[in-house]
C-alpha cells in the first residue's frame, strides 16, 4: 500500500472509530429514555445500532480491499481441476480452426475443378482426422549430409522399449511412433528426404521435405557446421510462417571443444530472432569410432540425451499450443489456398466475360461508327458488361447501379488521357498490318474493343476487393491496367486477334462505304464530333 493510501487508511480508520462511539453513545442514552415507556421500540434501536455498525465497517473493508491479499494468495496455490486423459486444448485457436475447417468446406463447394475440389476436401479432412488422433507430429529436417537419419536413429536405440514397428519406408523417409516420459501424447516422428539436393529428383525431395515440415508440429533442424545461406532460407520461412523449431548441431566429434564452442556462438547468434538460446543443441548421433594405443577400436555412444531431454521439455510444457498452433495454421494455410483457386477461377470467368464484350463493343462501333468519346458511354464500358463481372464476383449489381459505374469509369478513361493514348497506340500499330483505307474505319471498333478490356480488368480488382478501389482509388487502377495494356507484346497480340475479329469481317462494308465517298469517309473518321461532357 502506497503512503497516501496508508495515510487515508489511519484517517479514514479514526473517523470510523469515532462515529461508531458517538452513535453508540446517541442510541444509548436514546435507549434509556425510550426502555421505560416502550421496551420493543428500545430493542429495534439496538439492532438498528447493530446494523448501521456493520454497515459502516463493510463500507471501510470494501474501499480498501483489505482482503484482496488473502483472495489473491488463495488464487495462487489452486488447482485446475483433473480431467483424466481427456486433452484441453486452447479453446480460441481450436475454435477459430473449426471455422476456418467450415470455411474450406464451404469454399470448396464453389471451385468448379473437380480435381482440385477432391484434393482440399481430403485434406481438410485429414487435418479433422490429425486433430482427433492428437498425434505430435515432429519432423527432422536438414541436408543429407547433416546426419538426419543418423540423429533418428540415435533417439531411437536410446528409447528401446518405447518404440512402435516402423510406420513404413517409403518416399518419405521412415516413421515412427514414440512415448516419452512425461508427455501422454503420442509422437510421430518423420525423417524428411533431404534438402538442396541438385538434379530433378532433389528438387522434388526438396519440396517435399518442406511440405512435411509445414505440416509437423515441432521440427529439428539439423546441421553439422555453421549454418550456410541456403540453409538459413528455409529456416527463415518456416520460422515465419510460425513453425517452432529445434537447431541440432550434429557431428560435433568431427571438431575440436574450442571449436564446438565458436560454431554454437554463431548459430546463437544468426537465428537468436528465431530460435531461443536453449533450443539451439549440440549432439553426436554416429560418433566416429578410435583406436587405442594397444590398437583396441572404441565405439563411441551417440551423444543425444541432452537433445532428448529438450524435446520431451519442450513437447511436455507446449505440447497442447503446439499441437492448437498447427492446427490453426493447416486450416489457415488450407482456406488461403481454397481462396487462390477460387480466386483463379473467378478471373478467368471475368476474363471470358470481358473477352466476348470487348468484341462485341468493337463489332458495333465497326458497323456503327461514333466518335470515340461517345462510344465509352456505349461500347468500351458497358453496364450488362459491369452486371455480369459482379455475379462471378458473387455481388448483384442491377441496372442503374452498373450504368453509374460505367459512366464513371469512362469519365476517368476520358480524364486520364486513356483514350488518346490507344487512338495514338492503335493507329501505329495498325498503320503497319493493314491497308490505309482501312485504317480510318478500323480504328474505332479496335479502340472499343481496347477501352472494354481495360474498363473490364478495372472491374475485376473493383469486385476482388470487395466492390472497393483500394486506397488509390479508380484512377489508380485504371492507369495500371492501362500501363499493363500498353506493353508491345499485348497490343501485338491484341491487333492481331482485332484484325481477325474486326477488320476482316468487316472489310468488305468498309470498302464499298470508301468507294462512295472517299473524300467524306476520310473527313468522317478523322474528324470525330465530340459532345460536352454534362451529355454523358
Amino acid at each position: 500500500m502506497n503512503p497516501i493510501r496508508l495515510t487515508l487508511f489511519f484517517v479514514g480508520l479514526s473517523v470510523v472509530l469515532g462515529l461508531i462511539l458517538w452513535l453508540i453513545n446517541s442510541l444509548y442514552r436514546l435507549y434509556l429514555q425510550v426502555s421505560f415507556t416502550a421496551p420493543f421500540l428500545a430493542n429495534i434501536l439496538i439492532l438498528l445500532l447493530i446494523a448501521l455498525i456493520g454497515l459502516i465497517l463493510w463500507t471501510f473493508v470494501r474501499y480498501f480491499d483489505l482482503f484482496k491479499f488473502n483472495k489473491t494468495s488463495r488464487r495462487r496455490v489452486s488447482r485446475p481441476v483433473s480431467t483424466g486423459n481427456i486433452p484441453q486444448l486452447p479453446t480460441e485457436k481450436t475454435e477459430a480452426a473449426a471455422v476456418n475447417i467450415q470455411v474450406v468446406q464451404q469454399q470448396v463447394a464453389k471451385i468448379q475443378d473437380k480435381v482440385a475440389q477432391k484434393v482440399l476436401l481430403k485434406r481438410s479432412q485429414e487435418i479433422q482426422a490429425n486433430f482427433e488422433r492428437q498425434e505430435l507430429q515432429v519432423a527432422v529436417f536438414g541436408t543429407g549430409s547433416a546426419g538426419k537419419t543418423s540423429l533418428v536413429n540415435a533417439l531411437i536405440g536410446q528409447m528401446v522399449g518405447n518404440v512402435e514397428a516402423t510406420m513404413g519406408t517409403t518416399k518419405i523417409g521412415k516413421r515412427f511412433r514414440l512415448k516419452l516420459k512425461g508427455v501422454q501424447k503420442q509422437i510421430l516422428i518423420t525423417d524428411t528426404p533431404g534438402i538442396l539436393e541438385m538434379g530433378e529428383g532433389g528438387i522434388q525431395r526438396d519440396e517435399l521435405a518442406r511440405q512435411l515440415a509445414t505440416e509437423a508440429d515441432l521440427l529439428m533442424f539439423v546441421v553439422d557446421d555453421d549454418l550456410r545461406q541456403s540453409e538459413y532460407e528455409p529456416l527463415c520461412e518456416l520460422a515465419e510462417i510460425g513453425k517452432r523449431s529445434l537447431l541440432v548441431f550434429n557431428k560435433i566429434d568431427l571438431y575440436t571443444e574450442a571449436d564446438q564452442d565458436i560454431i554454437m556462438e554463431r548459430l546463437r547468434s544468426k537465428i537468436h530472432h528465431l530460435i531461443a538460446e536453449q533450443d539451439v543443441i549440440a549432439a553426436c548421433a554416429s560418433p566416429q569410432p578410435f583406436s587405442l594405443e594397444n590398437g583396441e577400436i572404441i565405439e563411441p555412444e551417440p551423444e543425444v540425451m541432452p537433445l532428448m531431454k529438450r524435446l520431451a521439455e519442450v513437447l511436455r510444457s507446449e505440447g497442447d499450443n503446439l499441437l492448437a498452433d498447427n492446427l490453426l495454421l493447416q486450416s489457415q494455410r488450407l482456406s488461403e489456398e481454397a481462396q487462390r483457386i477460387i480466386e483463379n477461377q473467378r478471373r478467368k470467368q471475368a476474363n471470358q466475360v470481358i473477352e466476348r464484350y470487348q468484341w462485341i463493343g468493337a463489332g458495333v462501333i465497326a458497323v456503327t461508327p461514333l466518335p470515340v468519346v461517345d462510344m465509352l458511354a456505349t461500347a468500351a464500358v458497358n453496364a450488362q458488361m459491369v452486371m455480369e463481372i459482379g455475379q462471378v464476383y458473387g455481388c448483384e449489381i442491377d441496372g442503374d447501379r452498373g450504368k453509374e459505374l460505367a459512366v464513371s469509369l469512362g469519365k476517368t478513361l476520358v480524364s486520364l488521357g486513356v483514350v488518346k493514348g490507344a487512338v495514338e497506340i492503335l493507329a501505329k500499330v495498325l498503320q503497319t498490318n493493314i491497308a490505309t483505307y482501312l485504317v480510318g474505319k478500323a480504328i474505332q471498333g479496335v479502340t472499343a474493343a481496347y477501352l472494354t478490356r481495360i474498363a473490364g480488368k478495372s472491374f475485376v480488382e473493383y469486385f476482388s476487393q470487395d466492390q472497393d478501389w483500394g486506397d488509390g482509388g479508380i484512377t489508380e487502377v485504371v492507369q495500371q491496367q492501362f500501363q499493363l495494356s500498353k506493353k508491345d507484346e499485348f497490343v501485338k497480340d491484341f491487333v492481331g486477334d482485332a484484325i481477325l475479329k474486326v477488320v476482316n469481317p468487316f472489310k468488305d462494308v468498309w470498302q464499298i462505304e470508301f468507294e462512295e465517298d472517299p473524300e467524306q469517309s476520310e473527313l468522317e473518321w478523322s474528324t470525330p464530333r465530340r459532345r460536352p461532357r454534362d451529355e454523358w
